[in-house]
């Protein structure tokens, strides 16, 4: 396993983080980082704001899973800055997840944004698009 302090060696400035607002979406979401099937995210403008924290392009990111656990390396390689709904189903299907549809992202979107509390159709988002650099194996 490569442990965190070799990850932030290999990649400058890596920041480490995972996907999702729960233990079970965390885990959901980094296996299909891993596997190459989500190949995108995207978050509210305010939260970026909020958290003083915006994508930047050529960017590593170390995800993780619930645990804290390291899953994998990503670089960001795109960056788009649109409204909730001008998003478009071929953006929808890059996050990788349920059916690919743009129905189903836009439904747990829509569902998530709510939890945060920043839901509006005309929300501005941050979506990045990213490619797997490098997979971590863990020894058990």
């Amino acid at each position: 396993m490569m442990a965190s302090e070799q990850v932030k060696a290999k990649y400058p400035a890596v920041t480490a983080w995972s996907f999702g607002d729960s233990p079970e979406m965390m885990d959901e979401l980094a296996a299909l980082v891993a596997s190459g099937k989500k190949t995108a995210t995207c978050g509210s403008m305010a939260g970026c704001a909020e958290d003083e924290c915006f994508p930047v392009i050529g960017a590593y990111a170390l995800v993780e899973d619930s645990q804290g656990h390291a899953v994998c390396v990503i670089r960001v390689t795109a960056i788009h800055l649109l409204r909730f709904e001008d998003v478009s189903a071929e953006l929808a299907a890059k996050e990788g997840e349920g059916d690919l549809s743009l129905a189903y992202w836009q439904t747990e979107h829509q569902r998530f944004f709510e939890r945060e509390g920043t839901f509006s159709a005309t929300m501005e988002l941050v979506f990045q698009e990213f490619e797997v650099v490098e997979l971590i194996t863990r020894s058990v």
